[in-house]
């Protein structure tokens, strides 16, 4: 039997957030000559129905699943998501004894820990487009599995963990994004995400995208960027939304894709957003990002000030921020930054200078994230999750095996009252978006916000920060 291969989507959030991984996995696999489905979850009424339905349709030789989240990353609700995903497979292995294989920026963060918690047979850390390819022709042919790269599997009591592999992203052809019905999601989630790049280098002591997309940028060519994003705007899709951890990382990359969509006259069709690094902004970016069609830019800033931003492992400094506020107001762009407080060192002083330079930089919006999420392979993982005299209200959460479940360090010095002391501090300044408070659809959480849902429903598109701010400006 020739190899063929259910993919499935099993987000259900809502918004809806396209597979991005799924369509570029789709691509690669009709390049291999390997059939495939897709069932995407995200619109399903009734999921047992449509999984029983799509695994009798007809033999597969394996089902993969991507897992975009382990958790909401929200330290307010700390909502576990990787158990809607695990009920998912659970489902699955009711109808059909067909491999299952997990993959994605998710499960990447903490391979074993997920695929033992899901219960599935095979995992692939780090790029799919390769190894899924690989797994399934090995899997058809009754093959070794040990030369596929980033494979995780059970061999006899315990996992072999198959080191990944980040092959050149330069050559490889990702434009065609065909599989997924990127029209819905557009209707129905406002934008749709591409990625220039892969990977992230800038070693700051708490975040897991080195863990999942590895420590090394690998970038695409930016003819193929163009291209995706022609092929999509052909379909009607104007709304777009980087997937890079940072566009800018590095820079000459990122002006270089603006470059070609400005060749490609994609600037007068379409309009996308991007997350970016404070560091190494510059005017000559701001320049080519405007011509090529951005509105809007998101800024992981985490701090403004300076000994909290060292503590946490970043490069830039409130200096940088000054820089950044003011080429962004001198271009036209609705940029957001945010915050992540409650970090080592952090104190009600600390706090209370960075809301006040915010005031003072005014961008257009400012998020505020209140502790920090510990995943087990980074840093603050090894030190913070490990502290076995940790102050009572330094940890929260349920301390699961590989940090697997939402589990975070807020530091005690901030009072057992920190939410209302950001909450005064704020002022009902509506720049600053921040619940505060467990209120669904009117906190800085996008999982199963109601007012997003509604404002799409209406028409609005962009990035979900900006929406929020146009709803709160039309009144």
């Amino acid at each position: 039997m020739d190899p063929r291969v259910l993919l499935i989507n099993p987000n259900q959030m809502k918004p809806v957030v396209a597979p991005l991984a799924l369509d570029y996995l789709a691509e690669s696999l009709t390049h291999h000559n390997i059939d495939f489905k897709l069932l995407d979850l995200a619109f399903s009424e009734d999921v047992e129905t449509d999984i029983k339905h799509s695994v009798s349709e007809r033999d597969f030789s394996a089902i993969a699943l991507t897992v975009r989240n382990i958790d909401d990353s929200y330290f307010l609700s700390r909502d576990f998501c990787l158990e809607k995903t695990k009920a998912i497979i659970q489902c699955i292995k009711r109808h059909t004894q067909v491999p299952i294989i997990v993959g994605g920026v998710g499960f990447s963060i903490a391979p074993v820990p997920v695929l033992r918690y899901c219960g599935a047979e095979f995992g692939i850390w780090g790029e799919g487009e390769w190894s899924l390819p690989l797994l399934v022709r090995s899997l058809s042919k009754a093959t070794a599995l040990h030369t596929i790269p980033g494979l995780v599997y059970r061999e006899g009591s315990s996992y072999r963990i198959n080191p990944p592999s980040y092959p050149d992203l330069y050559t490889l052809r990702l434009s065609q994004r065909d599989a997924v019905d990127n029209l819905r999601y557009y209707r129905e989630g406002g934008m749709i995400g591409f990625e220039s790049k892969r990977g992230c280098d800038q070693g700051c002591y708490y975040c897991a995208d080195p863990l999942a997309k590895g420590e090394k940028v690998r970038v695409r060519n930016p003819k193929d960027v163009a291209d995706e994003l022609a092929h999509l705007a052909k379909k009607k899709i104007t709304c777009f939304h980087t997937c890079d951890s940072e566009f800018n990382v590095p820079a000459s990359h990122a002006i270089d894709v603006c470059k070609e969509l400005v060749r490609n006259k994609l600037a007068s069709t379409i309009t996308w957003y991007a997350y970016a690094s404070p560091f190494g902004f510059s005017e000559e970016l701001a320049l080519w990002m405007k011509r090529a069609g951005c509105v809007g830019i998101d800024f992981g800033v985490d701090s403004g000030h300076d000994r909290i931003l060292k503590s946490l492992g970043r490069r830039h400094t409130s200096d940088d921020l000054r820089g950044v506020a003011a080429l962004c107001r001198a271009y036209g762009f609705a940029f957001m930054f945010d915050l992540l407080l409650g970090g080592p060192g952090e104190d009600r002083s600390t706090v209370r200078e960075t809301i006040e330079l915010m005031r003072q930089l005014n961008p257009t919006r400012v998020g505020i994230s209140l502790g920090l999420r510990l995943y087990q392979g980074t840093r603050f993982g090894k030190i913070l999750g490990e502290e076995t005299h940790a102050p009572q209200r330094a940890l929260f959460g349920e301390p699961s095996s590989g940090m697997l479940k939402p589990f975070y360090y807020l530091t005690p010095d901030l009072g057992p009252d920190i939410q209302e002391y950001i909450r005064d501090l704020i002022a009902g300044d509506r720049r600053f978006l921040f619940g505060g408070s467990e209120d669904i659809g009117e906190d800085y959480n996008y999982n199963n916000n109601s007012k997003l849902v509604q404002a799409i429903k209406d028409g609005y598109k962009g990035a979900f920060w900006d929406i929020l701010r146009r709803l709160e400006e039309a009144g």
